[in-house]
């Protein structure tokens, strides 16, 4: 049993002990850790009492909500039966089958096999030596180039580090790692200048094939991108966008790798985000939605091209312990049957979902300051900007959204600032009044940021 102590004395043992993610360690403890305690469906409460609205999901992850007392017991049962065994040395569990099997039947035709792994970043980095070892088989050791975009998110180990295109993680580590290039992100609004979305979507597309080009499309091995870019502050593609990009990947012999760790199960209203955007990829990468957050646990999944020619170069090298745990399996079978048996993928894209963007839409197009305003299923957006009438963007990219960001947690909603992207995705079992009190909170914090900004003098 955990000890019961104050917000104080978990603060002064967080700050002794914790260094926390992608954090200012000694800014954060000056001021404090947030203390959670508790969560139950879309809220969460802190050590202090607050009853917070959670808009992001944890980290984009629970999709059916917090406090599944049906996935405890999952767990409990599965750890008193096998807690652990690997599946290295001509082993399996029925955990680990009974999964897979279910991932079958809920992805598209084609992906039959999954590989497993704790997070995202290490599906991504089990994603690259896929890749590499795939044209190792097949004749064509030199493609070894996988080719990103700038202001795409991969992950934090060394290679989807480096294969993401968030230059601030570049700086720390000497990334990117050598095999790595990238190309600009297909965001309309800042780079689109005159052309409508839809003729902007293939110009953008074909940034990838002068990249291709440049390198050689015979060193050239896969281009990764997420369907909808998330922590790049949710960057939707024109429509015609990534139709172009099979095309191009197809008419070069270039992988194409869906990066889905957030769009994956069910945030876009698609089990899958490709599913909604007109392409299909060679292999994509998943893990938050696999289980909700409950338990780590992340996959690759692998279409036939790919997985035929793992197969047929023997000895694939690459695992982890706890690649399948027994647990963690168990628990994201459990939580696969809820999103598919409870209809909550359904409901993200026929009810849910359109009633959030109609809302999302309607609440924050009035505002001075916002503009872009978008978003599909349960994942949405918009960009802080000077000046709405020329899409002027603030100078400091990424200092007026924390200021908005602190707002809206202090007044105990959560939404997360990408650089001047305001985003959200909340769990997808949110209901339709909590999205109106979830709006409602929103419009009162932007109505104080407006005047924050006005009163520094910073429009």
């Amino acid at each position: 049993m955990q000890k019961q102590r104050t917000t104080s004395q978990w603060r002064e043992l967080d700050a002794a002990h914790h260094l926390h993610p992608f954090t200012d360690t000694a800014s954060l403890n000056q001021q404090g850790a947030r203390v959670m305690t508790r969560g139950e469906g879309v809220y969460l409460w802190d050590s202090e009492g607050n009853k917070i609205i959670d808009g992001m999901a944890g980290l984009w992850c629970v999709n059916v909500g917090y406090g599944r007392k049906d996935f405890a017991e999952v767990a409990r049962r599965q750890m008193e039966e096998l807690p652990f065994y690997n599946t290295f040395f001509k082993t399996t569990h029925p955990a680990v089958v009974e999964l897979s099997s279910l991932l079958s039947e809920v992805t598209p035709a084609g992906f039959e096999r999954v590989f497993y792994t704790n997070s995202g970043s290490e599906s991504v980095d089990t994603m690259i030596r896929m890749v590499r070892r795939y044209w190792d088989v097949k004749g064509q050791p030199q493609k070894k180039t996988l080719i990103g975009r700038w202001n795409g998110y991969h992950g934090s180990t060394i290679g989807g580090a480096s294969l993401g295109g968030m230059k601030y993680m570049h700086e720390q580590g000497d990334l990117p790692i050598p095999g790595m290039a990238h190309i600009e992100q297909p965001w309309w609004y800042k780079h689109g200048k005159d052309m409508t979305p839809e003729e902007f979507g293939l110009v953008a597309a074909r940034w990838l094939e002068e990249k291709i080009l440049e390198i050689g499309a015979d060193k050239v091995a896969a281009f990764v991108g997420e369907p909808i870019q998330g922590a790049g502050g949710v960057i939707i593609p024109p429509a015609s966008y990534w139709p172009e990009i099979e095309r191009i990947c197809r008419k070069y012999d270039v992988l194409i790798v869906a990066d889905e760790v957030i769009c994956g199960f069910g945030r876009t209203g698609e089990w899958f985000g490709h599913q909604g955007l007109g392409f299909t990829p060679d292999i994509f990468t998943a893990a938050k939605g696999l289980s909700s957050g409950y338990l780590p646990i992340g996959a690759v999944f692998i279409g036939q091209r790919v997985a035929d020619g793992l197969i047929e170069g023997g000895d694939f090298n690459h695992g982890f312990t706890y690649s399948g745990h027994p647990v963690c399996a168990a628990v994201a079978h459990a939580n696969v049957l809820a999103l598919r048996d409870e209809g909550i993928v359904a409901r993200v894209k026929d009810d849910i979902g359109p009633y959030m963007q109609k809302r999302w839409r309607e609440t924050f197009s009035q505002f001075e300051h916002v503009d872009d305003v978008r978003g599909v299923g349960l994942i949405q957006a918009f960009t802080l900007v000077k000046n709405k009438a020329t899409r002027e963007l603030f100078p400091d990219f990424g200092e007026i959204g924390t200021l908005c960001r602190d707002i809206f947690f202090r007044n105990n909603l959560i939404m997360r600032a990408c650089g001047d992207h305001i985003v959200s995705a909340p769990p997808l079992v949110i209901s339709k009044a909590e999205v109106d009190e979830m709006l409602g909170v929103a419009a009162r914090c932007l109505t104080e940021f407006e005047q924050t900004i006005k009163a520094r003098g910073l429009v």
